[in-house]
């Protein structure tokens, strides 16, 4: 029996997402393999959930009747600071526990949606054009607007969940968009409007094989696919989506490609604008939504699996990737 320590929570506005996706993670792990515990990570505070108590952050342990409760793999539920962006994978790193996320390198790399757009070139993925502009910056409205064209999207640069994004339909509204970054960010990302239709992608890896999920089709009732659209029932989201095989499998190949281009481990989501019939990346989840309104448990379930022989694999194969890279 492994003790698998579910990290939920977290400091960023995604935190209510974490704690859902969290709980989801507890509900589904196979009783007859695993111990798992709930762990709210909320700045230097992180308690077991059900018994309140501490972890001990010399060896990531917990007080038990039977002295100390120690941990044989980490499922990390966190969406955003301090797990997705990376902070706390070298704490991992040096304890030798296996954790089922990217490492903290990639996290850090793909909480970036410009820097990850710079990497994902290098392979020749079809993007949207965009400009990173930093708190501070003298924006001139008439320069960007000749640039991206009209309307666009702005957007936090480091953070998830579509908190701060706004779509902007004339140069007056771009400033505004703009302040409404930066209680998330420093750094906001305005990126072109991109005709077409949204899907997405989930990647992972097991058994040494990058298997990509079926495409969902995402169709939200709001204007873009933001926070009401993603959580609160607003959108319609199709698995698998309604493509030509060809579509499909293109989109599959992407995602597979950008996995490993990223060196990304665990279940990771790439989400795309289809115009014409080409794929554009607008970015990548290396923690993705695990709530029972996320896209990922829809299309493990149009694979066929169950969350609990979903969540076993990458249990799994984080534990055989730290093997591994022990034995180095």
């Amino acid at each position: 029996m492994k003790n698998i320590a579910i990290l939920t929570g977290g400091d960023s506005a995604e935190r209510v997402i974490s704690l859902r996706s969290g709980q989801v993670v507890y509900d589904h792990l196979p009783r007859d393999r695993y111990r798992p515990f709930l762990i709210d990570v909320q700045g230097a505070h992180w308690r077991e959930m059900s018994s309140g108590s501490a972890i001990d952050k010399n060896d990531f342990s917990l007080p038990a009747k039977e002295g100390r409760l120690h941990f044989d793999a980490v499922f990390g539920a966190i969406h955003g600071s301090p797990l997705e962006d990376g902070k706390m994978q070298g704490y991992f790193d040096m304890l030798g526990l296996p954790y089922t996320c990217c490492d903290g390198f990639t996290s850090a790399l793909t909480m970036n949606k410009h820097a990850t757009k710079q990497l994902a070139k290098a392979v020749e993925m079809p993007l949207a054009p965009s400009v990173l502009v930093r708190h501070g910056d003298l924006v001139d409205t008439d320069a960007l607007v000749r640039q991206l064209g009209l309307p666009m999207f702005v957007k936090p640069n480091t953070h998830g969940s579509s908190f701060g994004v706004t779509k902007v339909k004339t140069p007056e509204a771009l400033e505004p968009a703009l302040e409404a970054v930066w209680p998330y960010d420093r750094e906001a990302l305005v990126e072109a409007f991109l005709p077409g239709r949204e899907f997405s992608n989930g990647v992972f890896r097991t058994g040494g094989q990058v298997i990509a999920l079926p495409v969902t089709e995402i169709i939200p009732e709001t204007e873009f696919f933001d926070f009401a659209a993603k959580y609160e029932g607003k959108s319609q989201e199709i698995t698998p989506a309604n493509l030509p095989l060809s579509l499909a499998e293109q989109c599959q190949e992407w995602s597979r490609r950008l996995y490993e281009a990223l060196g990304c481990s665990g279940i990771v989501r790439c989400d795309y604008i289809l115009v014409g019939e080409t794929f554009h990346l607008l970015e990548v989840n290396t923690i993705p939504g695990l709530s029972p309104a996320s896209i990922v448990p829809q299309q493990v379930q149009a694979y066929g699996w169950t969350l609990e022989y979903f969540f076993s694999l990458l249990i799994e194969e984080a534990i055989h990737h730290r093997q591994t890279a022990s034995r180095i």
